[in-house]
């Protein structure tokens, strides 16, 4: 096994023909934070009222 990975290192960098670039935005827009738990807040509000 080549662990110093002289046999990828010089490759050209991957472009998909498929799919469009994504600007900057939409890149971050993706690791944006998210609700895991929808409802999970007004659940709580309720029991804690």
């Amino acid at each position: 096994m080549n662990k110093d990975y002289s046999d990828i290192i010089d490759l050209p960098h991957y472009v998909s023909g498929n799919r469009p670039h994504l600007t900057m935005e939409q890149r971050a827009a993706q690791f944006a934070p998210f609700a895991a738990l929808s409802g999970f807040e007004e659940a709580i509000d309720g029991v804690r009222k």
